[in-house]
């Protein structure tokens, strides 16, 4: 009788709404018990070895391989943003659909010239279109071991049977989120029937005339260029805009809200302590919604010069993307902003918020109506390091925006001029030696591991004989590695140097960047080249996951991983 009386009660006008209401709490309580499945279900079957993964703690062994607070056992390479972002070379879908010589209009190996009136020794008109296919082809079926996302229209080379072209494009096997770009020259010959045929390709960024200039702070871009700004990688290989961004008026300034951190003891550490302080800072600022105030400026430790002391003076903008960090977030130079500081700050009554205990939290910072907020650090290490702030309960509030932190452009340019040298068709293997591999009581099988007899045992069921085969290292001495050139084709960071001396482009770039200083190829500039080629090669052999059983911070420090 209830059960009927309460069905029949269910059906009364005065009750409609309130059913509508239960059935429509029903449905939505339905749907996040299934939402909380699938994630389950994913999380469940999630890379392990993803850092995104992982609890802070894991994200910070992850990016520094070291639980001291001084960072200062590891001087390789950083990860950064775009490491974050890596994809497999078979997902296609975050990327456009490349092009097959299928997409081109078939022209054979050459192409009738439209002038049937043609005399041989007539310039080549590099804006035909039957050119830009034959270009296209040529292209194609010489670069077998990439795929290409867009050519750009071709332009007059140097003289009358020379064109340049350039055009976008990723390893087939490549396992980061970027879109390379090369430009090349062609050279082009008619025949006596007036065929056109490519009968030369040059080097790497031969083709100058197709690059393309970029203008200050111009975002306009090209209807051919859409397709690829609806993906967040980097473009290596773009001409870069890393000018300071500008005060752009006195109200502007005025208007602004600013946080600058003061002084501290990570200064002259390593690149994984600075990073790391780094992040920290601009993740309080994004919270905060504030401007954050940086110091262009930075000392590189004596781990990474070549005179083997710490050395000031060195430009964010050497090692990392400034351009994208100013595209992402609102960021200003320290030296512009005190200039403009002491300009109007009387003027307009800008205030100033100091704050010199880390038991301020950015929670507690978020109500200041001030100006400025200034973090004072002082001179006892290690409460002074940056990163202090985004420890304990700041922890899961402050999101570091590694997204944000990019390597040079300039450097990957050189890391993918080395791999276009050997076509995109080689593999790697990394050998880390050095101090690890004379300290016996933390890498007690390093050094053996890592010998000519150990390596050549181990890539032995792993890399084909007659294979390029890169070797990233910090080992001095080269020579060890000869055993490997009896099977392989080897390949070492140093006969590459003329894509960083005084005839390259990299040279030339670094030495108008630096108000015509030139700028030396340091330690570190070295380690994240030789890192990021190494990262490029269709085989990857780590030196704590492959070549030995030692771990990467010493005995009994192996990860789940074993690295």
């Amino acid at each position: 009788m209830w059960g009927r009386s309460s069905r029949n009660g269910s059906l009364r006008p005065e009750n409609m709404g309130q059913n509508a209401l239960a059935i429509t709490g029903n449905l939505c309580f339905t749907a996040f018990v299934i939402g909380v499945v699938i994630f389950t279900i994913i999380a469940a079957n999630y890379p392990a070895g993803d850092p995104l993964f992982h609890p802070s703690s894991k994200m910070t062994n992850f990016l520094t391989s070291n639980s001291n607070p001084t960072f200062q056992s590891d001087s390789g390479s950083v990860k950064t943003g775009e490491d974050f972002a890596a994809v497999g070379s078979n997902e296609r879908g975050a990327f456009s659909a490349f092009i097959n010589i299928s997409d081109v209009d078939s022209v054979g190996t050459g192409v009738e010239d439209s002038n049937r009136d043609c005399v041989v020794s007539d310039p080549i008109d590099c804006r035909d279109p039957d050119v830009f296919h034959l270009l296209m082809r040529a292209t194609i079926e010489k670069f077998k071991d990439i795929h290409f996302y867009r050519f750009g229209k071709p332009v007059r080379g140097l003289n009358d049977s020379s064109c340049h072209m350039a055009w976008r494009y990723r390893p087939k096997d490549g396992k980061v989120a970027a879109f390379n770009k090369d430009y090349r020259s062609f050279k082009v010959e008619r025949s006596e029937n007036c065929t056109m045929s490519v009968v030369g390709i040059g080097e790497y960024h031969s083709g100058g005339n197709a690059r393309k200039k970029k203008g200050n702070g111009n975002k306009e871009k090209g209807k051919d260029e859409d397709v690829f700004e609806k993906v967040a990688v980097k473009d290596v290989g773009e001409t870069m805009n890393d000018a300071l961004p500008e005060v752009e008026s006195e109200g502007s300034f005025s208007d602004g809200k600013y946080l600058v951190y003061s002084g501290g003891g990570d200064r002259c550490k390593s690149m994984h302590q600075y990073l790391w302080s780094f992040t920290c800072m601009l993740g309080e600022a994004l919270y905060l919604n504030r401007t954050l105030v940086m110091d262009l400026s930075f000392c590189l430790s004596k781990m990474y010069s070549s005179s083997g002391l710490d050395e000031e003076g060195k430009d964010f903008r050497f090692y990392f993307d400034f351009e994208h960090l100013k595209d992402s977030a609102s960021v200003l130079d320290q030296d512009q902003f005190w200039k403009s500081w002491s300009k109007w700050q009387q003027k307009n009554g800008l205030s100033l918020h100091l704050v010199e205990e880390l038991r301020v939290t950015p929670m507690k910072l978020a109500e200041v109506k001030d100006s400025l907020i200034m973090r004072k650090f002082g001179s006892v290490e290690p409460d002074n390091y940056g990163y202090r702030v985004c420890e304990g309960e700041t922890e899961s509030v402050i999101q570091r925006p590694w997204h944000m932190i990019w390597k040079s452009r300039r450097l990957l340019d050189v890391a993918s001029a080395i791999a276009s040298r050997m076509n995109w068709d080689f593999d790697a293997v990394h050998v880390e030696r050095g101090e690890k591999a004379k300290d016996k009581n933390l890498w007690p099988n390093l050094d053996r591991d890592t010998s000519p007899e150990a390596l050549m045992a181990t890539l032995e069921g792993k890399i084909e004989h007659g294979r390029n085969l890169y070797v990233a290292t910090n080992e001095r001495d080269l020579s060890l590695f000869d055993p490997l050139k009896e099977k392989y084709s080897t390949h070492f960071l140093e006969e590459y140097k003329d894509l960083w001396d005084v005839k390259s482009d990299w040279y030339d770039e670094m030495k108008r960047l630096n108000n015509g200083n030139t700028v030396e190829f340091d330690g570190y500039m070295r380690v994240s080249v030789d890192s990021e080629v190494f990262t490029r090669g269709k085989k990857q052999i780590e030196t704590f996951n492959d070549l030995t059983k030692d771990c990467k911070d010493g005995i009994n420090t192996c990860t789940s991983s074993g690295s």
